[in-house]
């Protein structure tokens, strides 16, 4: 198992620091799996190329691009290894090295980090499988401060957000860190950590972060750390694993299965769930709008053109939801291994799940259409790819980074 809307590029990296094809955090720009400056090829290839190979340690935490440099975290032996590489060939540019010993609890076969960097304003921001955050300057690799806030039953697999010149981390509690020297700004210690990741919405004027918790979906105010609204989904494992869906006012999220609504919740025991959040008053409020099957376990899904689309944690296959309704479009019945990843890339969408091949299908109301699929791997391949014109960056379970061109 994995251990693991809009908003501008302005709100949150600054315009001057993000280019096209920047991938500079968990899921992209705008944490939404949104791939921007890809063209699709008149032909697909009958296999992709094969530029570079690099081992950079085991984990699940995805590699990120800024400019012409690639971030990622991994664990070496007993360390936890930051390397930053150049993008064109593969070559180290630098590499720090934290020790970090495991102690397995219920997790042993995942003892690398989960948790993917964010890079913002000349800075890299990492937190370790153990609860260790650390920011470091991009360029050179120098720490700049650290921050130890401790991890949940099976360790930390969310990853950290940056915005207005915060890094915001769940990890023990929810905390607001300032990045220029580390100091908490605040910390809402209600919201404990679970293992998904929070994204930014902003809902009657008022800016917040929506993240899944221990055993709640919620949103907190980003300015003081204070919790607006929570709705119960607390499973027996505290496994809420995926990434909220922010679109406008509405939050979509996938309950893991085996989990339950609690008090204050209705609803079945596992699947999606659609939320309006909506200001009364001084308060805020979280309305259901519906629920609805498959769920998604280990993976977030995608939103498009108002359609969902995912990887069900049953079946291990492909579906469409409608967002409007909830209503399930069309499901595929391949088995494509559990976790994985879609990414939006316009005409196309780029799967990337644990069975180590890339799937390329179109995005449809009416069914699965497959268009290529590509052997990127000879290990499991857990986390997100990185699509950057026709450069696909591929980081896999046994700790290889690896560059893949269409051409």
């Amino acid at each position: 198992m994995r251990l693991t809307n809009l908003v501008t590029n302005t709100l949150l990296f600054g315009a001057a620091h993000v280019s096209a094809q920047d991938w500079p955090q968990w899921r992209g720009p705008n944490r939404d799996n949104k791939v921007v400056g890809f063209s699709e090829p008149k032909t697909w290839p009958k296999a992709l190329t094969k530029k570079w190979q690099v081992i950079v340690g085991v984990g699940e935490a995805s590699p990120v691009l800024v400019g012409d440099k690639l971030y990622v975290i991994g664990r070496q032996g007993t360390d936890e290894v930051t390397l930053c590489l150049d993008a064109a060939t593969g070559k180290e540019v630098w590499k720090e090295k934290d020790a970090a010993k495991f102690a397995a609890r219920g997790d042993a076969g995942y003892p690398g980090p989960r948790s993917t960097p964010a890079v913002s304003d000349g800075k890299i921001c990492t937190l370790g499988v153990n609860g260790l955050v650390i920011c470091r300057d991009a360029a050179k690799g120098k720490e700049l401060w650290r921050q130890d806030k401790g991890f949940p039953q099976f360790h930390t697999s969310t990853s950290p957000i940056i915005a207005d010149g915060l890094c915001f981390v769940l990890a023990g509690a929810l905390t607001a860190f300032d990045l220029a020297d580390g100091k908490p700004k605040w910390t809402s210690s209600s919201v404990k950590a679970g293992y998904g990741s929070p994204v930014f919405m902003t809902a009657d004027g008022v800016k917040q972060i929506v993240t899944p918790c221990a055993d709640a979906l919620v949103g907190v105010d980003v300015k003081i750390g204070k919790v607006l609204w929570d709705v119960k989904i607390g499973t027996a494992w505290q496994n809420n694993y995926s990434t909220p869906i922010v679109d406008g006012n509405r939050v979509y999220y996938s309950i893991t299965p085996a989990g339950k609504f609690g008090k204050g919740g209705a609803g079945a025991a596992s699947g999606f769930i659609a939320l309006e959040i909506a200001k009364k008053g001084d308060a805020f409020t979280a309305k259901e709008i519906w629920k609805a099957d498959p769920a998604a376990g280990y993976h977030t899904p995608i939103l498009v053109d108002g359609r969902i689309y995912g990887v069900s944690s049953a079946g291990k296959s492909f579906f469409c939801l409608d967002a409007k309704a909830g209503k399930q479009l069309w499901a595929d019945k391949v088995n494509h291994g559990q976790c994985g990843s879609i990414l939006n890339a316009g005409s196309v969408l780029l799967s990337l799940n644990a069975d180590k091949d890339l799937i390329v299908f179109r995005p449809s109301a009416k069914a699965y259409e497959e268009v290529a699929k590509y052997r990127v791997s000879e290990s499991e391949t857990w986390c997100v790819p990185i699509i950057a014109g026709q450069r696909i960056y591929v980081k896999d379970k046994g700790g290889s980074l690896t560059l893949w061109t269409i051409e």
